[in-house]
């Protein structure tokens, strides 16, 4: 976990207006964002999903394939 610590644009009255990130935080967070979308669209898919296979079925489909390289 990356510690943020963002810094503040004030304006005359001293409200905060805009941060101000390194790019290794603004990055972090971007990630984190992307795998949180991921997280909920599979959370979504598993819900919704009505049509399972054995996960033995596909490795062994897969292996027939020549697309699995690891036994």
């Amino acid at each position: 976990m990356l510690a943020i610590n963002p810094k503040y644009i004030v304006d005359d009255k001293g409200e905060k207006t805009a941060t101000v990130l390194t790019m290794k935080e603004y990055n972090f967070l971007i990630k984190s964002l992307e795998d949180l979308e991921d997280i909920l669209d599979m959370d979504s898919a598993v819900e919704t999903a009505t049509n399972f296979r054995d996960y033995q079925e596909i490795r062994s489909e897969l292996k027939k394939e020549g697309k699995l390289l690891r036994a």
